[in-house]
């Protein structure tokens, strides 16, 4: 098995300022493709410790990542902490940046061209990595048969160069990982309920959990994941996300895709975060048609055509007004399944009664209409958050159902 550490580089980081992502997306490449990750470490910018960690790993482990440091300011530093790591000046490789810059159009050069002499600066000896969405040129080197390679920190350039970079590194070609997404299930009891894939001690097993959704993570050989996933699945009829999904927007509309369903949705205390999530999905367009945000009493009764009745003897945080939400969404759009949401999502706002963090749901379509209420608690946003995982649980359960 290769091994590998990935470091990123920021002040940023340490502070909070910014969250890591680069070396966590990467890890999982790595670790799908069969390498062992060691270790993920962030360090300051320009400080001592990058080298002294290149010094003690170099020669033991088969690859080391880099991110950040590669613009063209002050606190990127990583191109000089490499240059003092291998003992050699900067040189500029004129070549490689050329190259970028022909990617730019010619009234967009002028600016580059003043960064030239920062963002083309490679240590001498080494090779300077084409940049394919962004400007700096990244940094390869081999050092006592370690590779190293330092990228910019900015997610989209980081991404599309180690993918240029190390692609038959991160080639899935022998899967040793796999998950499977499951909705519906606190952590605690997941964990007894699948003991019998747990115990097998020739998996190694993760239990990841997120926002309305748990990720159970395989790890092995690849001839006992496919059985180990097959068990997982039967273990839990209806609770597991579709293979190729792993988020519940995702699942929706593969679903809504394959069973020819189309969608709609009337939001109030959510806000548009219910139709934000489903048209971040590739081929979306082809189910969902749209949501109606109604905040205020009077957009609901304008738009989605709730009554006033309904809103003077019920509320808007009512299962009525949500049924209600969800047939004018329907009628509206003219889609197959629609889905209401209507809460309190506070600080202020909640009874007795109805205290924050009360949120009714419904959905409408094929002669079908079912209500349900969720309490949440947190503060506004982990409310509003919470209203959208549920939302969409409870949309792509009701498409499953659908004949």
């Amino acid at each position: 098995m290769n091994h590998a550490v990935l470091i990123a580089l920021g002040d940023e980081l340490l502070s909070g300022i910014r969250q890591e992502g680069n070396c966590s997306w990467l890890a999982e490449k790595l670790t799908r493709a069969g390498w062992k990750v060691d270790k993920i470490e962030i360090l300051s910018d320009g400080g001592p410790d990058l080298e002294e960690s290149l010094k003690y790993l170099a020669g033991r482990v088969d690859l080391i990542v880099l991110s950040g440091g590669l613009g063209p300011t002050h606190d990127d530093c990583t191109r000089l902490a490499l240059a003092r790591y291998l003992s050699v000046p900067l040189g500029e490789d004129r070549n490689t940046y050329d190259g970028v810059l022909a990617r730019y159009p010619e009234e967009n050069r002028a600016g580059l061209e003043r960064s030239r002499e920062a963002q083309s600066a490679i240590p001498l000896g080494t090779r300077g990595v084409h940049n394919p969405v962004g400007s700096a040129l990244g940094i390869a080197c081999t050092v006592r048969g370690t590779r190293i390679f330092a990228f910019p920190g900015v997610p989209a350039e980081f991404r599309a160069m180690a993918e240029q970079e190390l692609a038959q590194d991160i080639l899935m070609n022998d899967l040793r990982m796999t998950s499977v997404f499951v909705a519906g299930w606190p952590e605690n009891l997941l964990k007894d309920h699948l003991a019998p894939v747990i115990e097998q001690k020739d998996l190694h097993i993760s239990i990841l959990p997120f926002p309305g959704l748990i990720e159970f993570v395989l790890r092995g050989e690849p001839e006992r994941l496919e059985q180990a996933e097959a068990r997982v699945r039967s273990l839990l009829p209806g609770d597991c996300l579709p293979p190729g999904a792993s988020s519940l927007e995702e699942a929706v509309i593969l679903e809504s895709r394959k069973r020819n369903r189309t969608l709609s949705c009337a939001e109030s205390c959510t806000g548009g975060l219910v139709g934000a999530a489903l048209t971040e999905i590739p081929g979306s367009s082809e189910v969902f048609l749209g949501s109606a945000v109604c905040y205020s009493n009077q957009a609901k009764k304008s738009i989605l055509s709730v009554s006033q009745e309904v809103l003077d003897t019920y509320g808007a945080v009512s299962p009525q007004c949500a049924l209600s939400m969800a047939q004018g969404a329907l009628r509206i759009y003219g889609s197959d399944l629609s889905l209401a949401v209507t809460g309190i999502a506070g600080p202020e706002g909640g009874s007795e009664e109805k205290p924050v963090g009360t949120v009714w749901f419904s959905t409408c379509g094929s002669g079908i209409e079912e209500t349900t209420m969720r309490r949440f608690f947190g503060n506004r946003r982990a409310v509003r958050d919470r209203a959208l995982m549920a939302g969409l649980e409870m949309l792509w359960r009701r498409i499953v159902k659908e004949v």
